[in-house]
């Protein structure tokens, strides 16, 4: 359960520094936030090394659904349009892939 924890907050610093450069680069909003995108990808890159996954191919593997579910999340709270039935079936199979990837029986 900790791994989703850290996944969730690696996949919130990772659409947060990429909304930053977003913003610069789309919404014209000052230079500065170029350094919060970047401060904010630094701690993306830290914190998903703290999952609990013995190989990094894994690991990023696994991410790719939360990050997904996270960004759907996204886009509803910050970009105020709500998901509709096709996101929600995409990231529910998704989500089932990184579950499939996180815990299934390795033969090692």
């Amino acid at each position: 359960m900790r791994s989703i924890l850290w996944y969730v907050l690696a996949a919130l610093a990772e659409i947060g520094g990429c909304f930053a450069f977003w913003s610069w680069l789309r919404l014209g909003k000052h230079w500065a936030w170029i350094i919060a995108g970047l401060a904010s990808l630094a701690f993306f890159a830290v914190v998903l090394t703290r999952v609990e996954v013995e190989h990094a191919g894994r690991t990023y593997a696994a991410y790719g659904g939360i990050y997904i579910a996270t960004t759907l999340l996204w886009l509803w709270v910050v970009e105020k349009t709500r998901p509709d039935r096709w996101d929600l079936l995409g990231v529910l199979i998704c989500l089932v892939g990184a579950a499939i990837i996180l815990w299934g029986p390795r033969g090692n």
